[in-house]
């Protein structure tokens, strides 16, 4: 597996995780479709490593406003790395008390321990202006899989023509829908699949003190001069993911 040595951090055991993917290179990836990028993630576990799939889950972040930073991403802006996303998806792999986090859009190592991944890319809401929280939609990678459907005309300008290009491959729809994914970056509660969740819910369910072999630092907190950085990048990233 490229980048981290993935291994166990407690609980006795020392098993490595199995290896998802060889290494990012070797990823179907296109620019500015990172939720056709993840459903490909999850065909190809789906495909090579059918029994992981369960342990596999899908996160959108975004939030009411359809702002929300996120640091140390490769399109970012200045040393931090910030880029402000309407929205985003991430691929996360949890088979036990321990989990993964895999972002192709990611400086990050490919994959990161979920801990570091979500400490160096989300930071703190608390540093935030409210309107730049983050939220989570976590639907798992099967029901991703049989459900989610685009037809990229979110990527598309009035006259017609591609604000970014798209995948060489045909849309992905499923036998009863062409697009829906406005219903998986939407953050109400009581619509959609999966569960809605705050970053403190998502650290609750990824995350445990007890199997982390080190002490685990605290969260860095967004600078006065981050925010500024932030404030420079809102309006840049309108779905370019």
């Amino acid at each position: 597996m490229a980048g981290e040595n993935i291994v166990s951090g407690g609980g006795g055991s020392t098993k490595p995780l199995i290896p998802l993917f060889s290494k990012r290179t070797d990823c179907i990836y296109t620019s500015c479709f990172c939720e056709e990028n993840v459903w490909k993630l999850c065909q190809e576990v789906a495909t090579k490593h059918g029994s992981e799939l369960q342990h596999c889950y899908v996160a959108f972040i975004s939030n009411p406003g359809r702002s929300v930073p996120l640091w140390r991403q490769r399109a970012g802006k200045d040393e931090d790395k910030i880029v402000i996303w309407d929205y985003h998806v991430i691929l996360i792999y949890s088979p036990d008390e321990r989990a993964v986090v895999y972002d192709l859009d990611s400086e990050l190592p490919f994959p990161t321990h979920f801990w570091k991944y979500a400490t160096e890319t989300f930071r703190r809401d608390e540093a935030l202006p409210t309107e730049w929280h983050r939220m989570f939609r976590l639907v798992t990678a099967s029901d991703y899989l049989k459900h989610f459907a685009s037809d990229r005309q979110h990527m598309k300008r009035k006259d017609g023509t591609w604000i970014k290009n798209p995948p060489d491959y045909s849309p992905i729809c499923t036998p009863t829908c062409t697009d829906n994914l406005d219903s998986f970056i939407d953050m109400d509660p009581n619509q959609g699949l999966g569960t809605v969740m705050t970053l403190k819910q998502l650290f609750d369910r990824f995350y445990s003190r007890n199997n982390v072999t080190t002490n685990a630092a605290p969260p860095p907190q967004p600078q006065a001069n981050s925010n500024d950085n932030l404030r420079k990048c809102t309006g840049v990233s309108s779905a370019i993911v």
